[in-house]
């Protein structure tokens, strides 16, 4: 057997459609295009929905997701309150708000970047696990608001 021997297998290759060739050759007169209008004349541009403001332009350019209900925390590290406060001091949003560490109207997190040399009574609406441990090893206690 050759290269030039092979053939389809019988009934797979059909002859294409000859499309607007007379009323016997069954596609004959609108060539299965209807009745006028812009698509029985022209070719449609690619995306093109009848006047409806297409897919592309319907969809956002920018990708992502944004959460409505996400909550943003007003970050704080340790190392930070080490620096601002004496030994003793208790912490509470409201101070670290009035020293401007942290800014207005968001839960405070106390994160654990840094080392603190002193006890501190830290009051948080949230503490990281880190930041526990190095309160907590350095003789402050933490509690969450």
């Amino acid at each position: 057997m050759k290269l030039h021997h092979l053939r389809p297998a019988e009934g797979a290759v059909r002859d294409r459609k000859r499309m607007g060739r007379g009323k016997s050759a069954g596609q004959g007169k609108t060539a299965g295009r209807g009745t006028k209008g812009y698509k029985a004349r022209h070719n449609q541009r690619l995306g093109f929905e009848g006047g409806q403001v297409p897919l592309q332009r319907r969809v956002p350019k920018l990708k992502g997701f944004s959460n409505p209900n996400r909550v943003e925390w007003a970050v704080i590290n340790v190392e930070r309150l080490g620096e601002a406060f004496e030994a003793g001091t208790e912490v509470t949003p409201e101070l670290l708000r009035d020293r401007g560490l942290v800014r207005k109207a968001m839960p405070v997190k106390v994160l654990g970047r840094g080392d603190l040399d002193r006890a501190l009574t830290v009051r948080a609406n949230a503490v990281s696990g880190s930041a526990r441990t190095k309160i907590e090893q350095a003789g402050g206690t933490v509690e969450i608001v």
